[in-house]
């Protein structure tokens, strides 16, 4: 076979999550059977093809570090990579489970199973780069198939891949959506979190509470400030960098900069 007729591998690997981000290429439809023609999909669970220790070009890794066996996973499969692209909230922050990183998971495990010690969880809910070599991180809760398709055209053409660094506000006024902080009051994450969703909740009238994770040059001591301003105490103030996307550094800070707040 020719070299330059030999399509590029790719993998698809679950960690702890929820599978949402893995849904965003099966929803990608027509594009997805197109996709199929240019790339030899060798491991992908969620569509059916199942070979976790093949080498690959690209794997794309869902999820967060969670477990003792992700913890040996996920060196696996950095080793049997040649790229390897974090995807979703849970694979560049730790995700939703990352909330028990500040409280104590064998008490919540001990009160909802009646033999917690079948539970293997690790203390904390981490990043795949806490662990290893991340050559690209796509951020959301979950990432969307237009993104997908995006980051995968430019593997493919050779070029470097990008996300959207922008922040939700600029979305909001593409769309010509009126700010539901400034026209109702209403506390919103958008002017420090990404862009990408397409501004999907300030569209529907209702606040952004950051899925996307931290944009570019986030400024959170000025939306604490406002949020404040807004009547929130401290410690909502606290939760609101408390969500998704809590784990990220950005947000972490501004949550633990409101903690402080609160304990004064």
């Amino acid at each position: 076979m020719n070299a330059s007729t030999i399509k590029p591998r790719v993998a698809v690997h679950k960690f702890s999550s929820c599978d949402g981000c893995q849904l965003a290429l099966l929803n990608l439809g027509e594009d997805l059977l197109t996709l199929a023609e240019r790339v030899e999909l060798v491991h992908f669970a969620e569509a059916g093809p199942l070979n976790p220790d093949t080498d690959v070009d690209i794997a794309f890794v869902e999820g967060s570090v969670s477990t003792p066996e992700d913890l040996e996973r996920i060196q696996h499969v950095r080793a049997h990579s040649r790229m390897l692209i974090a995807i979703g909230a849970c694979a560049t922050s730790g995700g939703i489970q990352g909330l028990r990183n500040n409280a104590d998971g064998a008490q919540w495990i001990a009160q909802i199973y009646s033999h917690p010690e079948a539970i293997a969880s690790l203390q904390h809910s981490t990043p795949i780069a806490r662990h290893v070599k991340v050559d690209f991180e796509l951020w959301g809760c979950p990432v969307n198939s237009r993104q997908m398709l995006a980051v995968v055209n430019a593997l493919l053409l050779g070029v470097a891949p990008r996300d959207n660094a922008d922040k939700v506000c600029t979305e909001c006024k593409r769309h010509g959506y009126p700010c539901v902080m400034v026209t109702r009051g209403i506390p919103c994450m958008g002017p420090v979190t990404r862009a990408g969703c397409g501004a999907l909740c300030p569209g529907l009238g209702r606040d952004c509470y950051g899925c996307y994770g931290p944009a570019e040059s986030a400024n959170t001591d000025a939306l604490a400030a406002q949020f404040a301003h807004l009547g929130l105490t401290p410690q909502a103030v606290a939760q609101r960098f408390q969500s998704i996307n809590s784990q990220a550094p950005v947000f972490l800070a501004a949550a633990g900069k409101a903690r402080t707040i609160r304990d004064e």
